[in-house]
């Protein structure tokens, strides 16, 4: 197996807050979005609902995906004003939450 040279994944799944409306919910993906524009170490960001057939998504209804280039890059963007600013904005619409980071590997057949 090789790993992939300095790229880090920060995965989050959230279920959102009963009360949310769909407009809230845009707004803080938008919100989660435009991090990638202020946050130097936070090189692409990606996004999706739940489609899973297997229904073992445990409530968790959305995913988010960022990438790095090395785990001091999670860590300057975990301790960033502005990811702090909007993780305490995002955090109060949520009812659940999980945080994975993992460097990707990639298997060669």
């Amino acid at each position: 197996m090789e790993e992939a040279r300095a790229v880090v994944k920060h995965v989050l799944l959230a279920k959102f807050k009963d009360d949310i409306s769909p407009e809230q919910i845009e707004d803080l993906i938008k919100g989660y979005a435009n991090l990638v524009n202020h946050i130097e170490p936070m090189k692409a960001f990606h996004w999706g609902k739940d489609v899973s057939i297997e229904n073992l998504h445990q409530g968790f209804t959305h995913i988010f995906e960022s990438s790095f280039e090395s785990t001091e890059g999670v860590a300057e963007y975990v301790s960033h004003p502005k990811h702090v600013e909007f993780a305490n904005l995002f955090l109060a619409h949520v009812d659940k939450v999980l945080v994975i980071d993992y460097k990707p590997t990639t298997v060669r057949c």
